[in-house]
């Protein structure tokens, strides 16, 4: 049984802007997946409605084999079960970020799941030692870097220990120290047994995971489903989903064009 499953599912904003159109993927328990596709293609929208933060117009959700409905998320036993297994990082960190301080919104998620106060501070305590963010304890948001306003955001979510982790364009933004940390912490907690989702359109990034892809065309559609690595040698489909583009060059009197794409494969 999948962990997360959609079934043919379709979505527009105001009932005219199409988002998605009969998507299909399903995410093993422990996998690493990456939903990838050019800026417009819908993969953040996906991301979200695996988070039941918006509902299929068209189509069906399904947690561990519980569809996730509206209906669903209105019951309080089962709203609970589902937020606290299946948990969301925004693209924007500003989106998530509300608390006083770092502090606070560490702890807000366990208090919000009723942990004793000990409890959910024992868990902000170890999550901040993680991130390496004890320092920013009573730092107010708006102090913080883009990269630590990134930790503070993840740290948020696993103060609440979910089994999935949904992380939308993780690396944007992001220097080049802090997409290596934020990697590296991506492997320690798929180590460690948690689910990873991410949506993208950074190839590095990809590369770097080796990871389950599902690529959505610019007709927000999948265009294909396999292993990273395969995914990424296939610069046909790569190009026709406008995640390479091709240049054109003059040598003297002679011009030609060439594929071209902002990502390296990681080399052991």
């Amino acid at each position: 049984m999948a962990l997360l499953k959609t079934e043919n599912v379709s979505y527009s904003y105001y009932g005219r802007i199409p988002a998605l159109d009969g998507v299909s993927i399903e995410v093993a328990e422990g996998d690493r997946y990456a939903i990838i596709g050019s800026n417009g293609s819908g993969k953040s929208t996906l991301l979200q409605m695996l988070n039941g933060l918006i509902h299929p117009e068209r189509g069906r959700l399904f947690f561990r084999g519980d569809e996730v409905t509206e209906g669903a998320l209105r019951e309080a036993g089962f709203l609970r079960h589902f937020r606290e297994r299946v948990g969301f990082v925004f693209q924007d960190s500003d989106v998530q970020l509300f608390s006083p301080t770092v502090q606070d919104e560490l702890l807000f998620g366990p208090v919000q799941l009723g942990l004793t106060e000990e409890e959910s501070m024992s868990r902000a305590a170890d999550v901040m030692k993680m991130l390496g963010i004890e320092g920013l304890r009573d730092r107010p948001s708006y102090m913080l870097s883009g990269g630590e306003k990134k930790r503070v955001a993840i740290g948020s979510v696993l103060t609440m220990n979910p089994e999935v982790l949904l992380l939308d364009e993780p690396t944007n933004g992001l220097d080049p120290k802090s997409q290596c940390f934020l990697i590296e912490l991506i492997f320690q907690l798929n180590e460690a047994g948690k689910t990873i989702v991410i949506s993208t359109h950074d190839l590095s990034l990809v590369s770097e995971l080796d990871s389950s892809v599902a690529v959505l065309s610019e007709d927000h559609k999948v265009e294909r489903i396999g292993r990273g690595e395969d995914i990424l040698k296939d610069e046909d489909m790569l190009l026709k989903v406008n995640l390479i583009h091709e240049h054109m060059h003059s040598h003297g009197q002679t011009t030609h064009r060439h594929r071209h794409s902002h990502f390296v494969f990681h080399r052991h």
